[in-house]
């Protein structure tokens, strides 16, 4: 069995992977995912549209990864293995308004920083806790997100802990957009004659993990 840890702009997922036809849903974004959170951010802080992933990626990585704000780590208490990023986003956006125009310039990258080790620390707090649950301490891993190599390094050392390991797509490319992705659900729905004639049909398709 596997840990599939989902980190896109519109999943955040843990899901139990006994095989591809045996699988299950043990935690989820109850609203921003990871990726949409670092993205609002990116925009807020520094103007920059989609995706900014990666710009924060760079600019944190200019100031040591530092924690500086330590924002809060959101539903660590909850009990389940949800996850939640639209709290974090707001605490971002009042310590940026309370500030002055200098200030904002000159602690921009920090507050980049911080904002990006809060939510991938709550990540690997949750999924810690996910492989304690289930006792499967392998990870496969995906989405546009994990193209950020500091938080590979730190998806590594997580599986390493647990005496276990984590792979992630062997292409760059196969963690953005990927129209593939599309096909394959088409060809799935095709198989099954979920053809849509219409489009007020589309919101009651079964949903799809793939």
């Amino acid at each position: 069995p596997y840990l599939g840890v989902l980190l896109s702009g519109v999943h955040s997922e843990f899901v139990l992977w006994n095989d591809h036809l045996s699988y299950e849903v043990i935690g989820e974004t109850v609203d921003d995912a990871a990726g949409e959170a670092l993205d609002k951010a990116a925009r807020l802080l520094f103007s920059i549209g989609y995706p900014g992933g990666g710009f924060m990626e760079r600019i944190a990585a200019e100031v040591g990864n530092v924690d500086e704000y330590k924002f809060t780590r959101p539903m660590l208490r909850s009990g389940d293995l949800n996850l939640s990023f639209s709290g974090l986003k707001t605490s971002l956006l009042y310590l940026h308004r309370s500030m002055s125009e200098a200030e904002r310039v000159n602690r921009v990258k920090y507050m980049a920083s911080s904002f990006q080790e809060a939510v991938f620390d709550t990540i690997l707090r949750k999924l810690s806790k996910a492989i304690d649950q289930t006792g499967v301490n392998r990870l496969a891993v995906g989405g546009g997100v994990i193209a950020n190599q500091y938080l590979r390094k730190k998806l590594r050392a997580l599986a390493r802990k647990h005496g276990g390991e984590a792979v992630f797509p062997p292409y760059k490319y196969l963690t953005g957009d990927n129209a593939g992705m599309i096909g394959v659900v088409a060809a799935y729905r095709a198989e099954k004659n979920q053809f849509v004639t219409d489009l007020a049909t589309l919101d009651r398709l079964p949903r799809m993990h793939l």
